[in-house]
């Protein structure tokens, strides 16, 4: 039998370390939300292949679609011969993303990928160069998700120059100190100082920043930065990759505040698995490019649309969004009395909407000083426990849950039962 032991010595050999790993956990088998590795352990996933599973791991409805799908075609590329999944797919996301008038939709393969086009049109749209993002903000790894991204370790560091005409301004963020009115002056003291408005083709925005922290952005704030985009001819573009598909307890977390974006970029819970992304825009604004302009090889596959029209009627015929918002109050709440203890002075906020749900370690509520050692302890402890935990944020001092929709409360009791002795264990060792 091969152990997780031998497995990562090869992948150590054979694999880039610029390619971090979470854990040394090598699934065997999964089944909506728990894993077993090679060596026979069961794991509960809080990770959920970052925000990918949110229909849960083999779902059996999803499996079905593939298996029809494939007995079908497997690939044709939509550039050479367009398919009816495909069209269908796309009037599907076309009715329900929180996109401002007529939507046309574009399917690629990654997150990155959904992210570089959405600021091709934005350029082609405008005649503009220019485009805005935020601190904490994390959109890819390409060269122009770099740029994007308000984050130089380990995403910036070592890969530059980086394409021009990008600039970055504070995310509010009040528990760090930026209020919605800082930000908002921040934006226009760019435009004063930096970048005319007038060269500004979009400006990208997590609804909730993923690597950041699990940053909610203030609903007040999208409405401005909706009105601010109105009065400059500027493409709002919302980053809703981590945030889309029933996560927040909305298919969208725009959808929260009763935000439309321009153009909606989309990919991890899309396909329940399957590689897939999507550029949900305005009619005219996705209309600007030539033919040609736009696509790829593998955009589309048919495999992962098949599993996508499976994974949009899970979410509805299930009521993910309702079980988002059950599972987040599970977790807030269990999160929030852990807060509540004395000897638990570390718990600096607890946040989330839905099941995007998140807790900042510092290392006293005093000085709200990160402690980002708090975090990797936590992290060791709970896979040693049985459970699989990502962090996140600037400081890397945020546990981040992302449990699959579909985990029953009695599952996430458990989860969140290893995660409080796993926390209890940290602070003992650390302290």
């Amino acid at each position: 039998m091969t152990t997780n032991a031998e497995l990562h010595a090869r992948r150590l050999a054979a694999v880039p370390r610029g390619i971090g790993n979470v854990t040394e956990i090598y699934p065997k088998r999964a089944l909506n939300a728990e894993i077993w590795d090679e060596d026979g352990k069961r794991y509960i996933d809080f990770g959920a292949g970052i925000a990918v599973v949110n229909t849960g791991h083999q779902h059996p409805r999803i499996q079905a679609a593939i298996t029809e799908q494939m007995a079908a075609f497997s690939h044709v590329c939509f550039q050479v011969t367009p398919h009816e999944n495909y069209v269908t797919l796309a009037e599907r996301l076309n009715a329900i993303a929180p996109v401002s008038g007529p939507a046309k939709t574009m399917l690629a393969s990654t997150g990155a990928e959904a992210v570089e086009n959405a600021v091709k049109v934005a350029r082609c749209f405008t005649g503009r160069p220019g485009i805005v993002s935020f601190s904490g903000g994390f959109h890819g790894r390409t060269h122009m998700g770099m740029a994007l991204t308000g984050k130089a370790v380990p995403y910036k560091k070592g890969f530059g120059p980086f394409p021009a005409d990008i600039y970055n301004v504070a995310f509010p963020n009040l528990y760090h100190g930026t209020s919605t009115a800082e930000s908002i002056k921040a934006l226009k003291a760019l435009f004063k100082y930096q970048a005319d408005p007038s060269t500004i083709a979009g400006i990208v925005i997590e609804p909730v920043q993923g690597e950041g922290g699990f940053n909610i952005a203030p609903f007040e704030f999208l409405a401005e930065l909706r009105a601010l985009c109105d009065e400059h001819g500027i493409v709002l573009i919302a980053d809703e990759i981590q945030t889309g598909f029933a996560r927040t307890g909305q298919m969208f977390a725009l959808d929260h505040a009763g935000v439309k974006a321009d153009v909606v970029t989309l990919a991890k819970g899309l396909a329940g698995g399957m590689p897939l992304s999507a550029i949900v825009g305005r009619a005219d604004i996705m209309d600007a490019s030539p033919p040609g302009g736009l696509g790829g090889t593998y955009a589309g596959n048919p495999v992962a649309v098949a599993a996508a029209h499976a994974v949009l009627d899970v979410i509805a015929d299930e009521d993910l969004c309702a079980r988002a918002n059950a599972i987040g109050t599970i977790i807030q709440n269990r999160s929030r009395d852990l807060a509540a203890r004395s000897n638990l002075n570390c718990i600096g906020d607890v946040r989330g909407l839905g099941a995007m749900c998140a807790v900042e370690f510092v290392k006293d509520r005093t000085s709200n000083s990160p402690w980002p050692e708090l975090t990797a302890e936590v992290l060791k402890a709970g896979t040693v426990r049985g459970l699989i935990l990502l962090s996140c944020g600037t400081y890397g001092n945020v546990i981040r849950f992302l449990p699959p929709l579909t985990a029953s409360d009695a599952l996430i009791e458990e989860g969140m039962d290893i995660f409080e002795a796993s926390l209890t264990e940290a602070v003992a060792k650390l302290q």
